[in-house]
């Protein structure tokens, strides 16, 4: 009997073997080729870049550029035009590594500063770019503590503020004085924290005030909030990370006290009001990337300042005067929508007039983004600025002598209604013009003045020509032709632009879609339908030219039609377009998805539809993993990295804003069931692999092992990976990368993938 069973198990090995010996597999050579169309092979291969713009003042322009010598910096002054390298590379190079090895690691030195570095390349006889160019890119490529600062440095330059046991000490940089601004501090409770539950920094949030004599913070109220925890991987004893967090909810969340601090005096004067919900009119955070306040518009002399307390669930803004002396506030203005209040779709577009006593306001109240002039006094609307069906993207400058205003804007000239560009108009609504003619997308970046831009003008599929342009006059001249001649003798070929129909068959839906380099319309190849649900965001982007999106064309080159879209629910243009599935973050914009997918594979007969992948990362993740559950019979395979698959275990500023405040009802169901994956996992059908980083303190990784659980639960088979001790960025990661590409040649394709394909480096 033992003999019998040991024969039969060596015959269905044997059998196993044989089927596994006969699949077919992919050559190696299309993981080769795909990995040539990553930015790091791409980006090397164009020339005439314009990288990390900068003013140094109001008419030179700094900027990195891609040389067939390499990277170099320029240095272009708008008005002359002349346009020379900025330094001499080999020596500051050589004077920087000489800087950062013998000093970076000295207390508190200021390697952010201009001013700092300049001082260092005079001692070492090196000239610079008339002593005024910023480096701080060049700095961090050399050593990235250059320019990680823990301190919020004041407009003239001298002096910082930094947090020292939750409390704020200035610090005079010329000395390396210290002095203590704050004392009654603590634990939970301290000054200008940088603490958001899914992002923290150790940078102070404030807002200086012009002068450099105040500024206005907080004291960051987190000592009712709940925690959340992260273990480390390690042998030993773990590194436990405890921090506050709080989430969709919770009775307790982060409140902000807003105080101003007189810095010569060191004195604190708590603004006369009650403690704000921690929340701004723009993102999931009240501080800036740079850790600067954000909603805080200081008048010209520095003796009070306009701010905006936003409610926690996002409808309503309230605009105030505070008095920076008294504390003193005054409420001016407040707009309330149903679904959620926004002051601008790029950047923060409110802005305080202090000369005229007028504040100019943004409001998507007519459906569509647009300015208007308030009466600082009466609160009351004076004029709309701009109006149509299209929208104001960022008001970028206004010049209160003039009235004149600057901003960015999208929709209005007809075609891609994601193409950005840039007018001005004067606040009482007269001589709107249009500073940027090419119908094609435009970066802009405004010199300090706002009398000139740089316009880096392209499309997704046609390279980028970047000119200086007057905001005064039509005039302008070319800094940089971006060549890709060298690109394209690769083989490269830049992604299609195409316009669907949503679900509905009502709104444009627009997206970009990426075919193999040998591309051949005799084939069928199956679709991978990489997604970002928004809605913050879309999938896109930005539609400037770009060698490599992600690694879309790089999946594209493995065999398969890879797929992007902007669906409903996603930013840039009207409100309702915006706000679509307001409450129902379980929509994320998927039926649009599908719809897209099945309208292309009607027009173009080489898209097989019966062949569907779909990948994302973070809301991408959660929404990829939705879509394998809700539309089972259309997508077949799903890779979901790091999602957020139930926002009661997300931040709460984010799913309280776009999915409303959690109710409970008396059956024990919620608001927050209609957007939870795991509840509906018995619909897997497909293949699942599921992705999350142990040490995530963005998306916790429990948003993945509640599914997970319910899946085990259910008796469902899928794939999972946790990747130990990684954060929330592993999305291009090698090796995720590599499982990804190899998940859908597998399951989508039906190959078996190289075995344990290695990048190069």
């Amino acid at each position: 009997m033992i003999s019998k069973i040991k024969i039969g198990y060596s015959n269905v090995v044997i059998t196993c073997l044989a089927l596994n010996a006969s699949a077919e597999s992919l050559n190696i050579e299309k993981y080769q080729q795909a990995e040539h169309q990553l930015s790091k092979h791409t980006e090397k291969l164009v020339f005439g870049t314009v990288e990390n713009p900068s003013w140094t003042d109001n008419t030179k322009l700094i900027y990195q550029s891609q040389t067939k010598n390499g990277k170099q910096f320029y240095l272009i002054d708008a008005k002359t035009k002349a346009k020379k390298l900025a330094f001499n590379h080999q020596k500051i190079a050589r004077a920087l590594a000489r800087i950062s090895e013998q000093e970076v690691n000295q207390k508190a030195l200021p390697f952010d500063r201009v001013d700092f570095i300049t001082d260092k390349l005079i001692s070492l006889k090196i000239n610079s770019v008339s002593y005024q160019c910023n480096i701080q890119n060049y700095l961090c490529k050399l050593n990235k503590k250059a320019i990680n600062s823990n301190e919020l440095i004041a407009p003239n330059g001298k002096q910082a503020v930094f947090i020292r046991e939750h409390n704020l000490w200035l610090r005079n940089l010329s000395d390396n004085s210290e002095k203590q601004l704050t004392n009654d501090g603590i634990e939970n409770f301290g000054y200008a924290t940088n603490n958001a539950g899914w992002v923290r920094g150790k940078k102070p949030v404030v807002k200086w005030s012009p002068d450099s004599k105040k500024l206005t913070t907080f004291k960051h109220d987190g000592r009712n909030v709940g925690e959340m925890g992260i273990v480390s991987t390690a042998v030993g004893h773990p590194t436990i990370d405890v921090w506050k967090y709080p989430l969709p909810g919770d009775k307790n969340i982060f409140k902000i006290h807003r105080v101003v601090i007189d810095i010569e005096q060191a004195s604190v004067v708590k603004l006369d009001m009650p403690a704000d919900d921690h929340r701004s009119t723009i993102t999931d955070h009240v501080a800036a990337r740079d850790g600067s306040l954000l909603d805080i518009d200081w008048s010209s002399d520095s003796s009070h300042f306009a701010f905006i307390s936003s409610t926690r669930d996002h409808k309503t803004a309230t605009l105030k005067i505070a008095d920076a002396t008294t504390g003193k506030v005054r409420t001016i203005f407040t707009e309330t929508a149903t679904s959620f209040f926004e002051s601008g779709v790029s950047s923060i577009s409110w802005k305080y007039l202090d000369k005229s006593n007028e504040f100019i306001w943004f409001s998507q109240r007519t459906n569509w983004g647009h300015l208007y002039l308030v009466d600082a006094e009466t609160g009351k609307i004076k004029n709309q600025i701009t109006q149509g069906n299209w929208t104001v993207l960022a008001l970028l400058n206004i010049d209160q002598e003039t009235g004149k205003l600057i901003f960015s804007g999208a929709g209005k000239e007809g075609g891609d209604p994601y193409f950005h560009y840039l007018y001005s108009i004067n606040k009482d609504g007269s001589d709107l013009t249009l500073l940027t003619p090419e119908k094609k997308h435009h970066r802009i970046t405004l010199s300090k003045n706002a009398d000139y831009f740089l316009d880096r003008v392209s499309t997704p599929n046609e390279a980028e020509t970047s000119f200086i342009r007057s905001t005064h006059s039509k005039s302008g001249f070319i800094v940089e032709q971006m060549n890709i001649n060298k690109l394209t003798d690769t083989g490269w070929q830049a992604p299609t632009p195409f316009i669907v129909k949503d679900r509905n068959s009502e709104q444009n839906i627009y997206g970009l879609m990426y075919k193999p380099s040998d591309f051949d319309a005799n084939k069928s190849y199956p679709v991978v339908n990489y997604l970002y649900p928004g809605p913050q965001v879309g999938s896109i982007r930005g539609r400037h030219f770009r060698s490599a999106r992600g690694d879309n064309q790089a999946i594209a080159e493995l065999g398969f039609i890879v797929i992007e879209i902007d669906a409903l629910g996603t930013p840039g243009r009207s409100k309702s377009f915006h706000e679509f599935y307001y409450q129902n973050m379980g929509d994320s914009g998927i039926p649009d998805q599908v719809a897209a997918i099945k309208q292309l594979a009607e027009k173009y007969s080489w898209i097989d539809s019966t062949r569907v992948g779909i990948w994302g990362h973070s809301g991408g993740g959660f929404a990829s993993t939705r879509a394998l559950l809700t539309y089972p019979d259309f997508y077949s395979v799903a890779v979901s990295q790091a999602g957020n698959h139930d926002n009661r275990n997300y931040a709460d500023e984010w799913g309280e804003k776009y999915h409303g405040v959690l109710v409970k009802n008396e059956d024990g169901t919620t608001n927050y069931d209609s957007q939870a994956n795991q509840l509906i996992v018995d619909n897997l059908k497909g293949k699942l692999l599921i992705a999350h980083g142990t040490t995530d303190t963005n998306v916790p990784p429990y948003n993945t092992l509640i599914v997970a659980e319910a899946l085990i639960a259910a008796n469902k088979d899928f794939d999972m990976l946790m990747l130990p001790n990684r954060g929330h960025g592993f999305a291009r990661e090698h090796y995720m990368m590599r499982k990804r590409w190899d998940y859908f040649v597998q399951h989508l394709m039906g190959l078996t993938p190289p075995k344990e394909f290695s990048f190069s480096k």
